[in-house]
């Protein structure tokens, strides 16, 4: 049996980019960067008038923003070590919340110590004797961490076993997921435990641990068909469920899901004709169980056999390597990560700057490597607080100034252009795509290269915008308080008063004069 490509992968990360926004972002000549200039704290007047109007209408205090602008300038300009003189800076040496721009740090600090070619090797190995396609023993796959281990992949996987000569298994599949140790987390994020953004990091990541329900409506039998992948052995869910004239607004509540018995998933409601096709990612309510349920359910749809049970385990030492399977490289990874920002992707990253030296990956050693890792990089500048990498957290903090010297400081690595091709064009993809919904005319829509992030109380982005003169700066914006997301429109004027350079009628008094390179 074949699946067809992983519609879960395909929304958070496999998306195809135009090939004129590609042509773009590798066009770019990235300017040498300098640590932003270190200025005290400017008054809510010297914000532009347009940023004060939203956040005003969002009822959110100037004191409660955040801001750097920055511009990148030239070799023989600006040299590395002097300070750029910062265009407008507002409470940039403030410790606040950026949520998942918080994601920068982990994915650069990935590219400098892992390097983007870096791959995690996911292996299986033979415990036994294996003859006529028959293994009497048990096949053990040995998870590496890999971030995107998706169903496509681990389709292919599976398929490069049978072509090694195993047909059926006379022992167990044996799960090995032992380069991470980490504890499951004592509640959700903001109570939400079936929101795919909360599913807890694996050192055996399938699928990121999710079920996609598709509803496709058939107007001719009044009923919605159900679909769901990948498949889990047990897992029983209603074929179909009726239709409704109902508006699409809020289709999720209407169909009055219940996930209360992970192996018998009930809808009682019915699905709106009006919605067309739609697809549900949840994470699987049993996420312990998610891995040994679907890989043998994929094992068997591959036309395998299996005498045992699929459980979790430890390899042994005297197994015999079967398949050596690399991942995708970390380039490509932080692309998913930064345009789509992957939570637990951000996580498993997290985790492997520490298991990549030896020892199970911890958080806490993982903290203390990127710490090391920042002080010789960034001596005598603000640290940034990590807790888990991603910024699904409310305990992590920077300051927008230790977020710019990060920006800066990107565009003269050897690794400037992975970078940028991670993050979201404004716009075009990724997060940053909606942009355009909000203002279709906004200058800065395929001129800006950004880091979104939002929580419950944080509004925030970070990245590179291009101005009208041809000026590029560095970015950075985040706003701390409860009704921060209503308070985007603020951080979109802010963008585009960036984008604006060549005008004057509608913003702060620059602190120094640039030009274009």
């Amino acid at each position: 049996m074949l699946f067809t490509r992983s519609p879960l992968c395909q929304t958070l990360s496999d998306l195809t980019r135009h090939w004129a926004v590609r042509i773009l972002v590798a066009a770019m000549v990235w300017q040498a960067p300098a640590h932003a200039a270190q200025k005290s704290p400017r008054s809510a007047s010297d914000l532009p008038p347009a940023v004060l109007k939203a956040l005003q209408q969002a009822q959110v205090p100037p004191s409660a923003l955040s801001a750097l602008i920055v511009p990148l300038q030239s070799d023989k300009a600006n040299p590395v070590g002097a300070a750029a003189p910062a265009r407008l800076s507002h409470r940039a040496q403030e410790p606040v919340n950026p949520a998942s721009v918080m994601k920068l740090f982990t994915t650069y600090a990935g590219l400098g110590l892992l390097g983007p070619e870096h791959v995690w090797r996911n292996r299986i190995y033979t415990e036994g004797t294996l003859r006529d396609g028959v293994l009497q023993g048990n096949l053990v796959v040995r998870g590496s961490g890999d971030p995107k281990l998706v169903l496509e992949r681990l389709q292919d996987l599976l398929a490069q076993v049978m072509a090694q000569g195993v047909r059926e298994v006379r022992g167990d599949i044996v799960l090995d997921r032992s380069v991470f140790e980490v504890s499951a987390p004592r509640e959700a994020f903001d109570d939400e435990p079936l929101r795919p953004y909360n599913v807890t990091p694996d050192g055996l990541l399938l699928n990121f641990k999710a079920v996609i329900y598709k509803f496709t409506p058939d107007a001719a039998s009044g009923q919605a068909q159900l679909r769901f992948e990948p498949p889990l052995a047990g897992l029983s869910v209603p074929r179909q469920l009726p239709l409704s004239n109902a508006p699409c607004s809020d289709w999720r509540s209407q169909l009055k899901a219940d996930f209360s018995q992970p192996l018998q998933v009930q809808f009682a409601g019915s699905y709106p004709a009006r919605c067309g096709e739609l697809e549900w990612p949840v994470a699987y309510p049993e996420p312990e169980q998610y891995a040994p349920r679907v890989l043998h359910a994929m094992w068997l749809a591959a036309g395998g056999r299996l005498a045992g049970k699929v459980r979790y385990g430890v390899k042994p030492a005297a197994a015999v390597l079967l398949v050596d399977a690399p991942s995708l490289p970390l380039a490509q990874v932080i692309q998913d990560i930064n345009k789509f920002s992957n939570n637990v992707m951000a996580q498993q990253l997290f985790l492997t700057l520490s298991s990549e030296l030896g020892a199970p990956g911890r958080f806490e050693a993982s903290r203390l490597r990127l710490s090391q890792w920042w002080r010789n990089a960034f001596p005598g500048l603000d640290e940034p607080v990590l807790d888990n990498g991603s910024g699904l957290s409310r305990t992590e903090r920077s300051t927008a100034r230790a977020l710019t010297a990060l920006l800066q400081a990107a565009h003269t690595s050897p690794h400037a252009q992975a970078f940028v091709n991670s993050l979201s064009v404004a716009g075009v993809d990724g997060t940053a795509a909606r942009l355009k919904e909000r203002n279709p005319q906004s200058p800065v829509i395929g001129n800006a290269w950004l880091k979104t992030g939002s929580l419950r109380d944080v509004a925030s982005v970070a990245g590179y915008v291009r101005g009208q003169s041809g000026q590029r700066y560095s970015v950075v914006a985040i706003l701390n308080h409860p009704n921060a997301n209503q308070a985007r429109p603020a951080l979109d004027a802010l963008l585009e008063w960036t984008a604006r350079d060549t005008h004057n009628s509608d913003s702060a008094r620059p602190t120094a004069k640039t030009r274009p390179p």
